[in-house]
């Protein structure tokens, strides 16, 4: 038989954003078109600043949110849920740390029988005592299982680090602050973050111009308001250290290790995701090349750069045997003084760039990972093309900016570590 010829291999040269169109409907509210793809099926997502910033107490912006599709004036939980069964339809409540949202997908021609449904649900949730009872029982039979695992304990302690414990970002859920949660205040965090004056709207699919105006129609109902505004409050953090923590015998220790950095409008933002995507944001990234393939200390270990509307962290993480401890945080430390001291070489930066070019490509294959991009730009307050200027750094960002970064954010007096073992 013949040899079959692999077909030729090409750099991905440049990434053509998709359309956006937007609207603003009659009670204010902004809709975002995504309107492409291959099926008739239209997702619609409501997204509100009615995330932690915006809460009064702890824990209220999550259970708000959740409990929206446990009922409402007219019908109970179970009753919403057969009816988008029933239709082919779906109902989620994406977790976002700065957003309260709500979102559905339903075939265009099943939108006249549970939009409706989807509005009540967004406008009128009945926020019954019972219903909160059983998510306060739920999410702390959860917290328990959590708390077992040395990975979620270490999350919750750097970032609790970075800060404080009194913080948006920082603050950690315990028991007693599930049990704290009243009726009440989801009834009025909903009333002030949950309207059109406070959010934007996100519709993809493939739609025509009927089903736009009739989306739009019953979209302007929502009732309108005034935009709300994060909280005041204060960073209360010490000065970075080495944490090291006991937790329940058996299995690995966990390691967290990072900083604060800034959210995705600062000077340096495209820079460090790039530098990041480069120590530990891909297969072949530098920790995972050296820790686990070269050391063979443990089977995953990653960097992100991880940003929200008002701030941002670096983040190291990974799971190891308590034997190979010590020698995996020397090897991180040893990785990040390599970016600082030696130039990053041409053929390992074509192909990180070559990476990060094909995720963007997944980014916006498809009206829904498009739409989840554009969400994610917006609730970071960025313009739709800023994704455009990521792009650009990735594609002409020399070895030279990425040392500069590097020793500019990667001091070791600056990163927390925390080390939770058996």
């Amino acid at each position: 038989m013949p040899k079959s010829v692999p077909p030729p291999i090409f750099p991905v040269g440049n990434v053509v954003l998709p359309k956006v169109e937007m609207h603003v409907l009659a009670n204010g509210l902004t809709c975002y078109h995504i309107n492409r793809g291959t099926q008739d099926v239209v997702r619609v997502e409501f997204v509100c600043w009615g995330g932690r910033p915006f809460e009064r107490h702890p824990l209220v912006a999550r259970a708000t949110a959740a409990l929206l599709k446990e009922g409402t004036a007219q019908r109970n939980g179970s009753a919403i849920a057969e009816h988008f069964d029933y239709y082919g339809a779906g109902l989620s409540v994406p977790f976002q740390m700065d957003t309260g949202n709500l979102a559905m997908f339903a075939l265009a021609r099943q939108l006249p029988n549970v939009l409706p449904v989807f509005l009540e649900i967004l406008c009128e949730p009945r926020y019954a005592a019972a219903e909160l009872q059983s998510y306060q029982r739920r999410k702390k039979q959860s917290l328990r299982e959590d708390l077992g695992k040395a990975e979620v304990v270490a999350y919750r302690q750097i970032t609790e680090c970075f800060y404080g414990p009194t913080h948006p970002y920082g603050y950690n859920s315990s028991e007693s602050t599930f049990d704290d949660l009243q009726v009440e205040w989801l009834k009025e965090h909903h009333q002030r973050c949950f309207h059109a004056g406070n959010a934007f709207v996100l519709i993809s699919g493939r739609f025509d111009e009927k089903t736009a105006t009739y989306l739009h129609e019953q979209l302007s109902q929502i009732p309108t308001g005034v935009a709300v505004q994060a909280s005041d409050w204060a960073i209360q953090a010490p000065d970075p250290q080495t944490m090291r923590l006991s937790h329940e015998p058996g299995g690995q220790a966990a390691i967290r290790m990072g900083r604060r950095l800034f959210d995705r409008v600062h000077e340096d933002a495209n820079g460090m995701y790039v530098l990041t995507q480069l120590l530990g944001g891909y297969f072949g990234s530098r920790l995972m090349e050296n820790i686990r393939e070269d050391k063979g200390y443990t089977y995953n270990i990653s960097a992100a750069y991880d940003t929200l509307r008002f701030d941002g962290t670096l983040q190291i993480d990974t799971e190891v045997s308590q034997e190979h401890l010590e020698p995996t945080i020397s090897e991180i430390h040893h990785e990040i003084r390599r970016l600082q001291e030696e130039l990053v070489g041409e053929e390992e930066l074509q192909m990180l760039r070559s990476y990060l070019m094909g995720s963007f490509l997944t980014m916006i294959d498809g009206p829904f990972n498009w739409a989840e991009t554009v969400r994610t730009l917006k609730a970071e307050n960025h313009d739709i093309d800023a994704l455009q200027g990521l792009i650009n750094t990735v594609r002409e960002i020399q070895p030279e900016e990425l040392q500069r970064l590097a020793q500019k954010y990667f001091q070791a007096e600056d990163l927390w570590t925390v080390i939770v073992t058996p």
